[in-house]
């Protein structure tokens, strides 16, 4: 029996979770009975860059220029037709398009070229907190075109996958696959000194670390975590506390001058992006997450793999990976009050914080493998396959 060919589509390799399931299932599903083509864009210039992922899992993806974040007609078209050339050519059972304009451009090319199976997932969705409500409208009015194209629709937490099946108005489950993220967690559980990383940040071994990896954009709201971060230093808890800001993107300025306007330039580490995020995390005490809307906080799962207690905002699907009171605190969407005070809880009790980071490793470990990712998305490529009478 030949392969079953999947044309995997992600509009950009930049850092995040998207980026990571991409890699991981094209290499992951190449080892089984498949046989996987990634296609990719192109990053902005404020974007990390994670393509290195894919050449760690021994991917090479095809990359197209034209496909990029911000809408451009032009681009958008050329994109349209070379993807075009590509299916014809390769010709998949399977179209699995991450992020939205990929989705977009990939599915309504996928559906010209008569491909069986026609898959999305979203990571996240822009229905509230990214544009002004003309042009979430202008999204959501597409969305739900592109949503009678789809075969099946995949949502990674069970929160997200109501609020898809509300903005969408889908008035069945029959559409949706709730499957969570996985990944490949092992240098996250291993425990190292990162006493030579603590001296390049210049941390003191004294200092107690509080870390937040995100790219630095609005949605991530990092103004939040620097406004809570003075509300902490000013509780004077007798400790040397350091605030770690791990990313990059177009707020890195203003985020930097709000850190000085707050006095906090001596407190206060941003370090960009960087590829060894595990001894970052192994740094951290407590790690944090203030995001305006999220889909399935990649930082999170990381930090409680390391064994790092967080505090979060109530957003997203966060509590489905996050319980609160066993391996962090769950505070209201945008509360600095309340989000101090759990931190504060956490800097003042070391024992909670070991305690957290324990329970934490466990939950993530049982629920977010990457044996069980590839499960999930095997089982869902033969159900939709077998219901579309391809084997």
């Amino acid at each position: 029996m030949s392969k079953i060919k999947v044309l995997r589509i992600i509009t950009r390799m930049n850092v995040g979770g998207p980026a990571r399931q991409a890699a991981l299932l094209s290499s992951e599903l190449g080892k089984k009975d498949f046989d996987c083509v990634l296609l990719t864009g192109s990053l902005s210039e404020s974007e990390g860059d994670m393509s290195y992922i894919a050449a760690e899992n021994g991917i090479k993806p095809i990359v197209i220029p034209d496909i990029g974040r911000e809408m451009s007609f032009l681009n958008d078209i050329s994109a349209f037709f070379k993807i075009y050339n590509i299916i014809r050519k390769e010709r998949p059972q399977i179209v699995h398009t991450h992020t939205a304009k990929a989705g977009s451009i990939g599915r309504l090319v996928a559906k010209m070229c008569g491909v069986p199976v026609i898959i999305h997932t979203f990571h996240g969705h822009v229905f509230h907190s990214y544009f002004s409500p003309l042009k979430t409208n202008f999204f959501l009015t597409i969305e739900r075109l592109l949503a009678s194209l789809t075969d099946k629709i995949v949502t990674i937490s069970e929160k997200q996958k109501d609020e898809i099946k509300q903005y969408l108005r889908l008035r069945t489950d029959s559409k949706l696959a709730l499957i969570p993220l996985g990944f490949d967690l092992h240098k996250f559980l291993t425990d190292k000194d990162e006493s030579a990383l603590q001296r390049e940040l210049n941390i003191s071994k004294d200092a107690l670390v509080i870390g937040i990896v995100g790219r630095l954009t609005a949605i991530k709201d990092h103004a939040t975590f620097l406004k809570a971060a003075k509300e902490i230093k000013a509780r004077n808890t007798g400790k040397v506390i350091k605030f770690v800001i791990v990313g990059g993107g177009e707020l890195k300025d203003s985020l930097m001058k709000l850190t000085a306007d707050l006095g906090l330039k001596d407190d206060v580490i941003f370090t960009d992006w960087r590829r060894d995020i595990d001894a970052l995390y192994r740094v951290m005490d407590i790690a944090a997450l203030t995001s305006l809307n999220e889909g399935t906080p990649v930082s999170v799962i990381e930090a409680l793999a390391s064994a790092r207690p967080v505090v979060v905002m109530d957003v997203g699907g966060v509590r489905d990976i996050v319980e609160d009171g066993k391996s962090g605190f769950i505070v209201p969407s945008g509360d600095i009050r309340a989000f101090t005070e759990a931190v504060t809880v956490l800097i003042n009790d070391k024992d909670k914080r070991e305690k957290f980071g324990i329970y934490g490793r466990e939950y993530i470990c049982r629920k977010h493998s990457k044996e069980r990712l590839i499960n999930s998305i095997m089982d869902l490529y033969y159900s939709e396959l077998k219901r579309k009478k391809v084997i």
